[in-house]
């Protein structure tokens, strides 16, 4: 497989991690998909709050992914010519830099153990905001290393030795899965362990003096965009080209972003985020950062994040012991709204709310399941339309929505977005946005990538009931939070 410039005849490999499974897709330099294989993996819940992962199982993973699409292929296997890996951003481990081996789980983006212990930290909330781009949360990275090195001896034993590494997932995976064992972070995720400097692009000892860290254990920062070592992949190897965040990679999925449009990717967990040329400055209550920097170019981004997507769906279903509760969603969303609301803090409380620890609730009187189902993903509809509320003054005026991720085949909930925003939603038919980015950005930006690709537009209509519930849900939001 040839690891040199890339023909009309080559092939893209992309490699995307996330929580639920990990995929491995090939596509063609115009963004049409070849092959796909697919591999679960566990998230563990050992006690409330805690969400862990294997990290043996997650690189296992990515290698059973590969073989399969790369089988999938027959012949045209020798075409792959380069990869690109995504990754969940948030999620972060500690390994042996000699042998590999991980000294931890898999700290998911999920696992809020530390709570009170950020919550001691609030002082320096604002200080924290404008060096990282993020607000202080125990999501990131930063508090759960903190945890590891007190209370997993592996950790302290590795660091006295000189042996420890320690930083996000894809730094991890890219160490393991490539032959030259690079020790790399590029910006998105290196920011995602709140230690990462946006002014600077490095580490910066003032917050790792703050989580009481020290220095050298974390891998040096990298580009987005650059040879990162080489990967097995059927029997020979492709250079690695591209290490992006699952989110920030969904970004690219179709294409060069456009700054009038607002990018939606709506799986486990929901964001929206747009695309900017120039550094935004401080935004009060959002998240700033690099989705793209390849030494010439840099993309800044402005996101707002929703926890509690398909996680909260998930999570009524087995309120409810209703399996057939995704199956049915379909029909429910047709049928005329329930009165009913749902604060929605599955997970913890994103952008613009930021509480790790919030009592979910319905209110209302209606009970059904179905009323429920639709109360809950109308409350997705509305996280996401106060992240784009709140994002509008610094960002260009919107003129369009791009969706994409699993829960964004919800027709309803699209209709709902459209309402919401004014502005047409376009859906592409083809959920695997991760994917498709990190393969846009391994194959050096092809210009004709997904040109024909066939797109759903939800057109916004007039729904005066949903925006009178909006109006009702944020009024109690402020109740319950304050913001």
């Amino acid at each position: 497989m040839a690891a040199s410039g890339l023909g009309p005849q080559s092939l893209v490999l992309a490699i995307d991690q996330g929580t639920h499974s990990t995929r491995a897709l090939v596509f063609d330099r115009q963004g049409q998909a070849l092959a796909r294989g697919e591999c679960e993996v566990q998230l563990i819940r050992p006690q409330p709050d805690w969400a862990e992962q294997d990290g043996e199982e997650l690189v296992a993973s990515v290698h059973a992914a590969v073989a399969q699409a790369v089988a999938a292929l027959g012949a045209r296997a020798a075409d792959v010519a380069v990869a690109g890996l995504s990754s969940q951003r948030a999620s972060c481990i500690c390994w042996d830099r000699a042998s590999g081996a991980p000294l931890s789980p898999v700290f998911s983006w999920q696992d809020r153990r530390m709570h009170a212990w950020i919550d001691a930290l609030r002082a320096h909330g604002d200080d924290v905001h404008r060096r990282t781009g993020l607000f202080l949360s125990p999501h990131y990275g930063a508090s759960k290393l903190r945890w590891a090195l007190d209370h997993l001896p592996a950790v302290a034993q590795a660091l006295a030795a000189g042996r420890l590494a320690w930083g996000p997932l894809a730094s991890f995976l890219a160490f393991r899965l490539l032959r030259e064992r690079p020790l790399l972070a590029e910006p998105q995720c290196a920011a995602r362990t709140q230690l990462w400097n946006l002014q600077e692009r490095d580490w910066d000892p003032a917050l790792l003096a703050l989580f009481g860290l020290p220095s050298g254990c974390l891998p040096a920062t990298a580009l987005t965009c650059q040879h990162w070592g080489t990967l097995a992949c059927g029997g020979g190897e492709v250079p690695l080209a591209a290490v992006n965040g699952d989110q920030s990679a969904a970004v690219f999925a179709f294409g060069w972003p456009q700054p009038e449009a607002a990018y939606m990717n709506i799986g486990t967990s929901a964001f929206v985020q747009r695309a900017v040329p120039q550094p935004p400055g401080h935004v009060p209550r959002q998240l700033t950062g690099i989705i793209l920097a390849d030494g010439e170019t840099t993309v800044y981004m402005v996101e707002g994040n929703v926890n509690g997507a398909g996680a909260g769906l998930q999570w009524l279903a087995a309120q409810l012991g209703r399996d057939d509760l995704l199956e049915r969603l379909p029909e429910w969303l047709e049928r005329p709204a329930p009165d009913l609301l749902f604060l929605n803090g599955i997970a913890g409380l994103g952008g613009p709310y930021w509480q790790a620890r919030f009592d979910s609730r319905f209110v209302g009187d209606a009970a059904e399941p179905w009323q429920q189902a639709v109360a809950l993903v109308e409350s997705i509809a509305f996280l996401l339309q106060a992240n784009v509320e709140h994002m509008a003054p610094f960002v260009p005026p919107l003129a369009r929505m791009h969706v994409s991720g699993g829960v964004s085949r919800l027709d309803g909930l699209c209709r709902r977005i459209a309402a919401l925003n004014g502005v047409p939603v376009h859906r592409r038919d083809d959920p695997e946005a991760s994917a498709r980015g990190i393969a846009y950005l391994a194959a050096g930006r092809p210009p004709q990538w997904d040109s024909g690709a066939a797109a759903a537009i939800f057109a916004p209509r007039d729904d005066v009931g949903l925006r009178a519930r909006y109006r009702r849900w944020r009024a109690l939001m402020a109740q319950a939070t304050g913001v």
